[in-house]
């Protein structure tokens, strides 16, 4: 039997093509790749018979999309996409062991992560980058700007946290009822795909089974890697120590979000200081720029705008 999601990946990704991007595979080092979507201007078409030429240099500001974990890149940021390549130039990466990105490393933290995906950035010729990162994204995004200011400008931040702590593991679990992060975030089964979309939906949503059950074949790949990625997140509470960013961050938040509460990006946005800002979305849950992607887009163009005009008037 046809699974549908598969059946509807080309689809998606004819979609994509038509916004202006296509995928493009990145050697980051020997036995690490990371699937890129890039924008469609930087690649040029070789001529039979001739090597194909490394990718451009953007030539309009880059805005690089980074996915949370229970989907690839393409799939979590599909609504944004077409929204943004009229001006600016949009990079949407596969984090390790999500779609056709893989490594033979040990390393599962999000620094390992940010290395190899500030390491692809600079392959496909970048020199400077605002970074939108959605819940695991966002943290991985966090540590990419830690690690390289020179080349993370700017942040836009979505119910995410800054970094994993037992304390915050501890309470996410006991608010949500779960035992373990894998629990939660790697269903093996209908019922546990349905428990994760009523928990980051803030509509009730309804498909198929047989839907779920596709998804849950085809999306959930590399279970012992992610499991993995999955216990690399947490860290000590006595390991917890808040970076200086020099970088604008902007906390775009759901509302409603049942996993990272209002409170804790009243609190987040403290310990960044004054260089962060918030915007929140009512009527959405976790998944807020799926569930509200018209807000969404606009209050996330609205901040990138922001930046260039500050850039203007200086």
């Amino acid at each position: 039997m046809v699974n549908l999601v598969a059946a509807l990946r080309p689809s998606l990704h004819g979609l994509m093509k038509m916004a202006g991007v296509t995928p493009y595979t990145v050697e980051i080092e020997p036995g690490t790749v990371m699937n890129f979507w890039v924008p469609l201007e930087t690649l040029k078409k070789p001529k039979k018979g001739e090597t194909p030429e490394p990718p451009a240099k953007p030539n309009k500001p880059v805005v690089v999309l980074v996915h949370a974990f229970s989907a690839e890149g393409i799939l979590m940021w599909q609504f944004q996409v077409g929204a943004l390549t009229k001006k600016y130039s949009v990079y949407v990466p596969d984090l390790l062991f999500f779609g056709g990105s893989i490594t033979d490393k040990t390393d599962r933290s999000p620094s390992f992560q940010a290395e190899c995906l500030a390491t692809g950035l600079r392959k496909l010729g970048m020199e400077r980058c605002t970074v939108v990162g959605f819940s695991y994204g966002g943290m991985v995004g966090f540590k990419m700007a830690e690690l390289y200011p020179e080349l993370v400008k700017a942040m836009v931040v979505s119910c995410s946290t800054i970094a994993m702590t037992e304390s915050i593991r501890e309470t996410i679990l006991q608010n949500l009822g779960f035992s373990s992060f894998s629990e939660l975030l790697l269903p093996t089964s209908v019922k546990g795909l349905k428990t994760l979309l009523s928990v980051t939906a803030h509509k009730k949503l309804w498909f198929p089974d047989r839907l779920f059950k596709d998804f849950l074949e085809e999306m959930f790949t590399n279970r012992k890697e992610r499991a993995e990625l999955l216990e690399g997140l947490v860290i000590s509470n006595n390991d917890t120590t808040v970076p200086s960013f020099p970088q604008r961050i902007h906390l775009l938040w759901s509302e409603n979000d049942r996993i990272f509460k209002l409170e804790h990006v009243e609190n987040m946005k403290g310990q960044l200081g004054e260089n962060a800002s918030f915007q929140g979305i009512k009527k959405a849950g976790h998944l807020v720029n799926i569930e509200r992607p018209c807000v969404y887009n606009r209050r996330l163009k609205e901040f990138l705008a922001s930046l260039h005009a500050d850039k203007a008037q200086t």
